[in-house]
């Protein structure tokens, strides 16, 4: 019997990463343990404006997981801020309301655009988040997001659609909107080795003010933590407010980047 076209032409599904690449994942400590090693070349960094940073965690993880992120921002210069949520129990549509008043809040305190780093499903309220209030968001970076493509390609998935009481796929037309392109600057750092999401499902449609950034042989539970994704952050956040550059792999950790010419696959 020949194939059917329409089957044909069907895009195939992503798989989460492999068994191997999840167990692998203990190496986080080891990344967090170079980066306090490395701490005198982290702090070579760009110096921080004093602008606003609001940093938000990964789905189960609180803000004790971003302190160590929060802590090298302030070092070099930066106003940073926690979310102040308790523990990050998934639900998009459930938090949405209480994530903008956060910004808000911060927004008016310091008269000042927020800058929004997010950590894996933080990375996906921090562009929601952009979205919704771009007036008060100076630039997006996300580490290990899985905002694109085929979004149940993680081994969280079911985790998360149980504790959330929502589907990954509810509402396809915001789901749609965080893939596409932001009203502000946008960087996402991501790894191949990611044993958590596929790394297809971090990667932005590159453009003028958007970019993706690979980091060589980074965990997910290490990402926020691992000590060039942390130089990739403090790099972005320095730009001025309304410009962007792309993100330059010299420096430091320049042997822990994929080259920006990578070939990479739909």
């Amino acid at each position: 019997m020949p194939p059917d076209p329409n089957e044909a032409q069907a895009p195939s599904r992503l798989r989460p990463p492999s068994l191997g690449l999840m167990l692998a994942e203990a190496r986080g400590l080891f990344e967090l343990n170079a980066s306090l090693v490395l701490s005198p070349l982290l702090m070579r960094a760009p110096r921080g404006d004093g602008h606003p940073v609001l940093a938000l965690p990964g789905f189960l993880a609180s803000d004790l997981s971003m302190a160590p992120m929060r802590r090298y921002l302030r070092e070099l210069g930066y106003n940073a801020h926690a979310w102040r949520m308790g523990r990050n129990l998934g639900g998009l549509s459930r938090t949405r309301e209480t994530l903008r008043a956060r910004l808000t809040e911060i927004h008016q305190e310091t008269g000042q655009k927020v800058s929004l780093v997010g950590w894996s499903l933080g990375g996906i309220y921090a562009r929601d988040l952009a979205l919704q209030a771009p007036d008060m968001v100076r630039n997006v970076i996300t580490l290990g997001s899985p905002f694109a493509n085929d979004v149940r390609a993680t081994n969280a998935t079911r985790l998360y659609e149980m504790l959330s009481g929502e589907s990954v796929e509810d509402r396809p037309e915001l789901r749609e909107a965080i893939a596409g392109e932001l009203p502000v600057p946008a960087s996402s750092i991501y790894s191949r080795s990611d044993g958590i999401v596929n790394w297809r499902t971090c990667l932005l449609h590159p453009s003028d003010k958007a970019e993706n950034i690979e980091v060589l042989f980074a965990s997910h539970i290490g990402l926020g933590v691992n000590p060039a994704a942390l130089w990739a952050v403090a790099d972005r956040l320095a730009q001025p407010e309304g410009e962007f550059w792309p993100f330059d792999r010299a420096g430091p950790f320049a042997i822990a980047y994929a080259p920006p010419d990578s070939k990479v696959p739909a």
